[in-house]
């Protein structure tokens, strides 16, 4: 039998401090600060391929020398020929993907007509869309149009949900600040901040205090910086 887990609240309970809840000297938040430093390494070896392929980003423009250019044109397929060689079965779907298209439009005007009603009342801060969406692959140049509309599609789609989800997290911050009781690939950006599952006692001393939570949050920058 298992005596760690009381049935009734004990009184030592009953005065556990805000402190428990500091992320630091929980174990999950440490692993995802290690994710977040990992993520800043990927970031700044992404940003050293610029050197290694000649090209250079500014205000998410990019621009690749004219040499670069002219090599990456010899390399590109036709959509002719990109047509022509494509698997029947890959030509038969495509319209399947491009139906895709609907629901993630509607995701995305659904979550901004959502969280520019709601979060003002419920006191959090909106999400960026445009955080989320970066459109740079028609510039390169050794793509044919099919395979430009395709690479920017998907950044759309995928974009939208990352920005769906993060509108989500913080939904389900205000809501339901409760961590899952085994659910690895649930951790999104506010998991941190929940309690734990099962911890009774410090939901009901935090949970308001855990809803108002989103001080690392950066705010919003104003219209003329925007």
């Amino acid at each position: 039998m298992n005596t760690a887990c009381p049935t009734e609240p004990t009184a030592k309970a009953e005065h556990v401090t805000s402190t428990t809840l500091n992320p630091m000297n929980n174990r999950l938040e440490s692993l995802l600060e290690q994710m977040r430093v990992l993520e800043k390494e990927v970031l700044q070896e992404t940003r050293k391929k610029e050197t290694d392929f000649c090209y250079k980003v500014h205000d998410r423009k990019v621009q690749f020398t004219a040499e670069v250019q002219s090599r990456h044109r010899q390399l590109r397929t036709s959509l002719f020929r990109y047509v022509l060689h494509s698997r029947f079965l890959v030509l038969l779907t495509t319209p399947v993907i491009w139906l895709c298209a609907i629901p993630i439009l509607l995701t995305d005007v659904m979550g901004t007509i959502y969280q520019a009603i709601c979060f003002p009342i419920y006191g959090i801060p909106k999400v960026r869309r445009s955080d989320y969406l970066v459109f740079d692959r028609h510039h390169l140049t050794y793509l044919n149009l099919a395979e430009k509309l395709s690479c920017e599609y998907c950044a759309y789609a995928n974009g939208i949900l990352a920005y769906f989800t993060e509108i989500a997290a913080r939904t389900e911050q205000h809501w339901c600040p409760i961590k899952h009781a085994g659910c690895v690939k649930c951790a999104h950006s506010r998991y941190k901040k929940f309690v734990d599952f099962g911890d009774a006692e410090q939901y009901r001393l935090h949970v308001e205090e855990i809803r108002r939570a989103y001080e690392d949050i950066a705010p919003a920058p104003r219209a003329k910086d925007a």
